[in-house]
């Protein structure tokens, strides 16, 4: 198992907080500093956790310069005090840039009924009866 440096722990306060700030921002009617904050608490915790050239080959690569667009794209507009439209902008490019991983997520979910404690807390019965 690979060591946890401490830029990588300080990585990921940064995006805990910048999605603390982020839920935040939306549940206060789409606050535009509190979203601001919170993608760039979020981005640079991103950075510090993965490192500057994997964030960056990432999100330039030729078959996500799309999502990379409209997803950065949010970002700008949210700065630019478009809470609404950048956020809708956001949500679009987290689609696109991360549509390879959901169905790796959504089968590790499914797979997660056949965890042991979950069984036990979430009781299925199979008979009609």
């Amino acid at each position: 198992m690979a060591a946890v440096t401490e830029m990588q722990k300080i990585g990921l306060g940064l995006m805990g907080f910048g999605v603390f700030f982020l839920i935040f921002g939306v549940l206060l009617y789409f606050d535009s500093v509190l979203l601001a904050f919170g993608n760039i608490l979020f981005l640079s915790g991103l950075m510090l956790i993965v490192g500057v050239r994997r964030t960056s080959t990432f999100f330039f690569q030729r078959h996500k310069l799309r999502g990379s667009f409209f997803f950065l794209g949010g970002v700008s507009l949210v700065l630019c005090r478009w809470p609404i439209t950048g956020l809708l902008a956001e949500s679009y490019g987290f689609m696109l840039l991360f549509r390879s991983f959901f169905p790796m997520a959504l089968s590790f979910v499914l797979s997660a009924v056949n965890i042991p404690f979950l069984q036990a807390m979430f009781p299925s019965s199979s008979s009609m009866v």
